[in-house]
């Protein structure tokens, strides 16, 4: 039986992981191909996109996949309506792997938005230093803010004729320790926080330690998701994928 796992994020390459090891499924594992040196799943590994939804689908027919787990990025919205329309369309089973989202607890001083251009625009006449966590691709939506000095941490460096805010690049992967996040604060006297509200524990220490510190941070919300069988931990997602193929471990 053949699964196809949409990849890219911790939880994908966990369930990669714990696929491989059982018997009668054929795991492939898809990753999108923008970050330059990913964390390569175990198993069969696709690197680069479809083509949308069609080509998607095609893909889907032409490998004889017979069930698709969407473990993909809370914010990777175009792949996951692309794979809900392909899996629809060549009626096969499909399930969401969505980590929780971070809950604001006591303490937190959080501005919640629903897009980046909302977050830049809360920043400006309110921030002076920020530390800038949402990716490179999103850098341009806060290059106007000239008053503002950002520390933009991205795991990948923006392209040589991307438009950057004003500020300092650092280039890391984590996860992250809260020492490591408390001394970001510390020594660049960051007074907010932009972040994509991504859930899990690789990057929540920057958000404790912004607690701790009294920061403030303007937090993006997901987006909506496509509607489907939904999971938010790898364990639920082996179970339903074993009662998909009848098959015990």
């Amino acid at each position: 039986m053949r699964l196809l796992i949409l990849g890219g994020t911790g939880d994908a390459a966990k369930l990669s992981a714990r696929v491989a090891n059982i018997p009668g499924i054929e795991a492939i594992a898809s990753l999108a191909g923008r970050t330059r040196e990913p964390s390569v799943p175990s198993g069969h590994v696709r690197v680069g996109g479809f083509g949308g939804a069609s080509g998607l689908a095609e893909y889907l027919r032409q490998m004889g996949i017979d069930v698709l787990i969407d473990a993909t990025h809370p914010f990777a919205t175009q792949i996951s309506h692309n794979a809900a329309v392909a899996a629809d369309e060549v009626g096969i089973r499909r399930l969401m792997l969505i980590r929780p989202p971070w809950e604001k607890v006591s303490g937190d001083r959080w501005i919640e938005v629903d897009s980046t251009s909302a977050a830049a625009a809360i920043l400006e006449n309110q921030a002076k230093r920020v530390f800038l966590t949402v990716g490179r691709q999103e850098l341009a939506a806060f290059a106007h803010l000239q008053a503002i000095w950002f520390f933009m941490r991205m795991i990948d460096p923006p392209a040589t004729d991307a438009l950057v805010p004003t500020g300092m690049i650092l280039c890391d992967r984590g996860p992250f320790a809260l020492v490591q996040e408390r001394e970001i604060l510390i020594q660049h006297n960051i007074d907010t926080i932009v972040s994509k509200n991504s859930g899990g524990n690789a990057t929540y220490a920057k958000i404790v330690a912004a607690r701790e510190l009294g920061v403030q941070v303007v937090m993006v919300n997901r987006p909506a998701v496509p509607a489907g069988e939904q999971v938010t931990e790898v364990d639920a997602a082996i179970a339903w994928l074993l009662e998909q193929f009848s098959l015990e471990t």
